[in-house]
């Protein structure tokens, strides 16, 4: 029963006085519960999707909560539709479609805002945070790393391959102390 299924979550994570804390949530759902509420609103708003509706007959379809949190768990847990299904009872093919959709909803509405290089007024709050914090000239932390390219063009394997003696490529990204990622 779908109206049970969606129940269930609401009384497990998303209730007033959930059954699971704050740090439980964090955990699984790998955010705040503020943030996962404010991605749901902009979702229900963006696309007419996310919307729990009823058939003809009346039976209430998904809602917004299992919906996102079908996706939400694929994305951050890096599991199957097998496992979201065992928790948030929704079938393969709607987890995937869900997941197609909370992807491009979440490029369309947050790439503006999120998904950006910085700006000029970013650079100067960055730039004036950085000195209040005593490193004057400092945007972020900067971190390198290499991760194994699995499915390099054969052609291109020695000049890929460093110190590992496998073909790799490097991975730079600039954070912010706030965590936003500008440059990746």
């Amino acid at each position: 029963d779908r109206l049970h299924d969606h129940e269930r979550l609401y009384r497990d994570y998303f209730a007033e006085t959930p059954i699971y804390p704050p740090s439980v949530f964090r955990r699984r759902f790998r955010m705040k519960r503020p943030l996962f509420l404010r991605i749901q609103s902009a979702m229900e708003t963006h696309d007419p999707y996310f919307i729990q509706k009823g058939n003809d007959v009346g039976t209430m379809g998904l809602s917004s909560l299992q919906k996102i949190t079908a996706a939400l768990r694929m994305l951050a847990s890096r599991v199957s539709t097998d496992f979201v299904d065992d928790y948030v009872r929704i079938d393969e093919s709607t987890a995937i479609e869900s997941l197609k959709k909370f992807a491009k909803a979440m490029v369309k509405i947050f790439s503006d805002e999120y998904l950006r290089s910085p700006n000029n007024n970013d650079i100067t709050r960055l730039l004036a945070i950085g000195k209040q914090r005593g490193f004057p000239g400092m945007l972020g932390s900067i971190d390198c790393m290499h991760w194994k390219w699995k499915n390099y063009p054969a052609a291109w394997k020695g000049i890929y391959s460093g110190h590992v003696h496998e073909p790799t490529i490097i991975l730079e990204v600039m954070t912010s102390y706030d965590l936003w990622i500008w440059h990746a």
